[in-house]
């Protein structure tokens, strides 16, 4: 009787796990974009700033930002899409949620804010 218990038992792992796969998601916003920007300051130098979004296929993300090459703030993001607008929701108060647009026509691709400024590029 325990074999069979064992047996059914196995076989109800087997099958439940079967059932539970996550769908591929295959987006075109998926991956790396970024926006740089530089300033000169008097007797200081250049400082360059860099903003980058990394977006994953779970609908979640992770936004970093860059002070000549140091890490200077991060925080997570979801994200989701209606009628080609993106949505970003920020995890952090500090940074301000924002609808971008996808550029696919243009070369490299381009995130774009509603007024058609460049909000990122793909890398």
């Amino acid at each position: 009787m325990k074999k069979l218990f064992s047996l059914l038992s196995i076989v109800g792992i087997i099958a439940i796990s079967n059932c539970t796969r996550v769908p591929e998601n295959h987006d075109p916003i998926l991956g790396i974009w970024s926006k740089t920007e530089s300033s000169t300051l008097e007797g200081k130098g250049t400082n360059t700033t860099r903003e980058e979004w990394i977006f994953n296929d779970v609908y979640l993300g992770r936004y970093q930002t860059y002070s000549n090459s140091k890490l200077t703030f991060y925080t997570d993001f979801k994200w989701s899409e209606e009628n080609g607008t993106y949505t970003i929701i920020y995890g952090d108060p500090q940074v301000k949620d924002i609808t971008v647009s996808l550029e696919k026509a243009k070369k490299p691709e381009i995130l774009t804010l509603d007024n058609g400024s460049v909000f990122a590029t793909r890398e």
